[in-house]
């Protein structure tokens, strides 16, 4: 083989590598703002199924987020922000059968199994621009797109924090797979780039690692006040917690990523990473920014660092904390989880919104303790 003919056999290479990168780059992602109703939707929006928010992004802390991060969602005690009773009236008229048949389909139940699982959704709101898998319906199918739900919009979360179903259209909603890092984001169809639009802050939401009992909400019009509402419930049920109690970040370096996940989660602080992408729960902590004992207010970030080498993960064991407790850690839950499946605008102001905190028994301030659900059954989860 000649010099020329290998520079051509290389060239052919790099060129083939750059295509497979830019059609990656392409991968098309729909915005869904807030307000502005579904072209295919599951349910007539005209009926009031849900009542979406004005609300600014939280921005700061995109990324891979566990549905029971604390700060992920916020809450308000305006009533029916997702009318729960009236999307399954609609999904169990005989008259609608066949978009039942397909929206059970979508979230892997049978149409038998829908009132059992709306009874254990959850409203919330979401209070960071969050990539989903979406799905209109059209000519009697379930049509998937890659959507991204501005901060704002009320969805149904499962018992695992997973979106599941956008209260305003009722189409259900799946985990996003794509790269995040890899997409382009498309305004069309009256949903307009809204201000604080950031792509990079974006969250994908995986789900929690055990089923929860709560979800720990901020008062959007009042965010000083708690919400501790029970999940598979609207509401009615709703308890206040002091949310301004500002809590110490405990120390994680040292410990693995799960464990440090953990203790934060437990004292009502989120996670975000240094580095690139979001490390393997078995990696060890090398550092945290806040340093622990900084006092922080409920749902803010504590960025994490973890060694990569294996000898760097050996000398954090060894030079951390030398009393350094190993906590005890509950057993994820196994098998396949649960599967998760003109709307009103309130204008709601500048307010920040609240997060989810759930898992084992936690202390807020003055919350009351958040634990983590029994068993409910293997289910398949958003």
């Amino acid at each position: 083989m000649t010099r020329g003919m290998c520079v051509r056999i290389l060239l052919v290479c790099v060129l083939a590598l750059s295509a497979c990168d830019v059609g990656r780059a392409s991968a098309t992602v729909r915005a869904v703002a807030v307000g502005v109703p579904s072209l295919a939707p599951f349910f007539d929006e005209s009926k009031g199924l849900g009542q979406d928010a004005r609300v600014p992004s939280r921005g700061a802390g995109g990324g891979l987020q566990r549905g029971d991060s604390p700060g992920l969602y916020g809450g308000s005690r305006k009533p029916r922000i997702c009318d729960v009773d009236k999307l399954e009236d609609f999904l169990t008229d005989p008259a609608n059968e066949r978009k039942a048949d397909v929206w059970a389909q979508v979230l892997g139940i049978g149409r038998d199994g829908i009132p059992d699982y709306l009874d254990r959704l959850t409203p919330v709101l979401l209070r960071h621009d969050t990539l989903v898998r979406n799905h209109d319906y059209k000519k009697e199918k379930a049509v998937p797109f890659d959507s991204l739900l501005q901060a704002g919009i009320a969805i149904l979360v499962d018992t695992q924090g997973q979106p599941a179903v956008k209260c305003s259209c009722g189409n259900p909603l799946r985990p996003f797979e794509g790269d995040k890092s890899r997409i382009s984001v498309k305004f069309e169809h009256g949903n307009d780039k809204w201000k604080g639009y950031d792509v990079a802050s974006a969250v994908v939401v995986r789900p929690a690692p055990r089923k929860l009992e709560r979800l720990a909400l901020v008062d959007v019009e009042e965010p000083e006040r708690g919400i501790d509402r029970p999940v598979g419930t609207t509401g009615e049920d709703d308890k206040g917690f002091d949310a301004s109690e500002r809590r110490a970040v405990p120390e994680v370096v040292g410990a693995t990523v799960g464990e440090a996940v953990a203790r934060l989660t437990e004292q009502g602080l989120a996670v975000r990473y240094g580095g690139e992408g979001q490390p393997p729960d078995g990696a060890v902590v090398t550092g945290a920014d806040p340093a622990a004992g900084s006092r922080l207010a409920f749902g803010e970030y504590v960025t994490l660092t973890a060694a990569e080498e294996e000898e760097d993960a050996e000398a954090s064991r060894t030079s951390g904390p030398p009393d350094l407790p190993t906590p005890s850690q509950s057993k994820p839950e196994e098998g396949p989880t649960e599967p998760s499946g003109g709307s009103g605008v309130h204008l709601l102001g500048d307010h920040q919104l609240a997060p989810a905190h759930l898992g084992a028994t936690a202390h807020l301030g003055t919350a009351p303790h958040l634990r983590a659900a029994p068993d409910l059954g293997a289910a398949a989860d958003l």
